[in-house]
């Protein structure tokens, strides 16, 4: 019988592999919406993944002073188009959540409805993007709604390696994440290899301390098409170091430049952490949807899996 993805992020001897896509716009019926569903599934039909990741997509324009270089624009449900991914392909899905805007009452009902509902267990909860605005429920309290509730969820967090480049101090907020119930962690967008190294060290030494064995890590990665992608990585909080950037932006071809950089930095994650048994998977998405950009992301794929599972059979025989 096969694993689900709960029991492959639970066993450090497994692989992970996701692929991570937005809901469609807030005006798209449902014979539309099934359109774009089975046309990303077609796309996806040639490779073998565990499942998909749902983001729940905010403005965020709280959270930084320059303008969105892509228009925000409000999607459906996350719970309603992953629901219809997994009636079509039968793959597991993570659903995001933003937490921030329903209070406590609100928020219980939607973990009712996201289980009787939707049928859907897995969950990863942000917060609000800043600390302006009205802020119905904090993180913590939603973590703690949650491990109150009499459904068995499958919660993640978020792990955002250039916060730990700023303030030495992510590792520390897994391990709280992790006594608070998350149970694995997705982290941003990788650009900056050694920015993930030092939160994979750091984490995995302060488990060792406390006797705790790490929670996975999967790491995002995703191809970049031009400058316009680029500028909404950095305003996403996308860390790209100066040569990076130039490398992409000065190559014959950007957007294979920067899958052979995602490739590169997967490679040295990999031979940097391998030591520190610290579970790692991978989530490939698109920032944007344009064809060139999401097609670039299932090759990404393809190439990153077949690192990190060589890097796995490399691990096994030693």
């Amino acid at each position: 019988m096969a694993l689900s993805l709960r029991e492959k992020i639970e066993d450090p001897r497994q692989g992970v592999y996701l692929i991570g896509t937005t809901p469609p716009k807030a005006d798209t019926d449902e014979v539309a919406m099934r359109a774009i569903a089975e046309k990303l599934l077609g796309r996806l039909h040639e490779i073998e993944y565990d499942g998909v990741v749902v983001y729940d997509i905010q403005d965020e324009s709280s959270r930084i002073s320059t303008p969105r270089p892509f228009p925000f624009k409000h999607t459906i449900d996350p719970r309603d188009y992953g629901q219809l991914l997994r009636r079509l392909s039968r793959a597991d899905v993570i659903t995001y959540k933003s937490v921030a805007q329903r209070n406590q009452d609100e928020f219980n009902q939607w973990l009712d409805s996201t289980a009787n509902d939707h049928d859907l267990n897995n969950l990863v909860l942000v917060g609000s993007p800043s600390s302006q605005g009205d802020i119905k429920l904090s993180l913590n309290d939603a973590y703690s709604l949650i491990a109150a509730h009499h459904q068995n969820f499958f919660l993640g967090g978020v792990t955002i390696a250039e916060r730990h480049a700023n303030k030495r101090n992510e590792h520390e907020r897994l391990l709280t994440k992790t006594a608070q119930g998350c149970q694995f962690f997705i982290s941003q967008a990788v650009y900056d290899a050694q920015a993930t190294i030092d939160l994979i060290t750091s984490y995995a030494r302060s488990c060792r301390q406390q006797g705790l064995s790490p929670q996975r890590i999967i790491l995002t990665f995703t191809p970049c098409g031009g400058e316009k992608t680029l500028d909404f990585m950095q305003w996403l909080g996308i860390s790209v170091p100066e040569a990076t950037k130039w490398r992409m932006l000065d190559a014959e071809n950007t957007l294979s430049e920067s899958v052979r950089i995602c490739r590169e930095n997967l490679d040295l994650i990999l031979r940097s952490c391998a030591h520190l048994d610290v579970p790692l998977g991978l989530n490939i998405e698109s920032l944007t949807n344009r064809k060139q950009e999401i097609d670039a992301s299932i090759n990404l794929y393809r190439l990153l899996k077949a690192t990190m599972e060589l890097s796995l059979a490399e691990r096994q025989i030693a």
